[in-house]
């Protein structure tokens, strides 16, 4: 017998180690999306080795790991943001960070700062694109890509184009109360690193949250657990 997904206990695991991580990416798209992972959705390592020859570097093994793993299901890593192929990996202009992560309208960009190429699963930092470019730098994210890729496959879940997802707009104090006493808290750092109140994440009786400060985003296993949850929270749902 196939032993249940944990969501919980295994995101809990995936925090603290890396191995853990992956084993968490593999159970959630088994349980979540609508296959699980298999031997052809990851880039090969002729692949990843011709990128590491033309960026004339070395990938982090973290990174390896997960493009291996995870890198052609768009499913998982694609469905709002863009996880750039290995041909696409590049360096920004200023020679900083390797940028493998693009947001959907261009409003920023993840990488991993050169100087933590050497790391095995180092920090992956996101630079926002703003009006003034002398005020972008990279900024904190999350402290290990191996969590990164945790949080894009949690992160584009909530973006699937399907029936089972939904946005709260304009998210009010009681609505966050009924969150916090009614869901489950999940075992994720709040993110970006140092930034209040940050990003949050809950599980209400088969509904995924993310609670951003402004807008709830819910990602429902079935379309009756879903619509629980736009009854217990009423508002401006966008697809309610």
């Amino acid at each position: 017998m196939t032993q249940e997904f944990d969501l919980v206990r295994s995101l809990e695991a995936a925090v603290e180690d890396r191995r853990a991580a992956w084993e968490f990416v593999r159970g959630f798209a088994a349980d979540w999306s609508a296959e699980p992972l298999g031997a052809g959705d990851g880039w090969s390592e002729a692949e990843l080795a011709a990128a590491e020859e033309r960026l004339g570097l070395r990938l982090p093994a973290a990174l390896r790991e997960a493009y291996a793993l995870l890198g052609r299901r768009t499913d998982l890593t694609g469905n709002h943001d863009t996880l750039r192929s290995p041909a696409e990996l590049y360096v920004d202009e200023a020679g900083e960070a390797l940028v493998f992560r693009d947001e959907n309208q261009g409003a920023a960009r993840w990488g991993i700062l050169l100087t933590d190429l050497a790391q095995e699963d180092p920090p992956v930092r996101m630079r926002p694109d703003l009006a003034d470019k002398s005020r972008e730098k990279w900024e904190d994210w999350l402290a290990r890509t191996s969590l990164a890729f945790v949080e894009i496959v949690l992160s584009e879940s909530v973006h699937a184009p399907d029936d089972l997802v939904d946005v709260l707009d304009a998210l009010e104090e009681e609505d966050l109360e009924e969150l916090e006493q009614r869901s489950v808290g999940l075992p994720f750092p709040r993110y970006p690193e140092g930034e209040e109140p940050g990003t949050r994440w809950f599980l209400r009786d088969g509904v995924l949250l993310r609670d951003d400060g402004a807008w709830l985003m819910a990602r429902g296993r079935t379309e009756e657990a879903l619509d629980a949850v736009r009854e217990a929270i009423p508002g401006d749902w966008l697809n309610g």
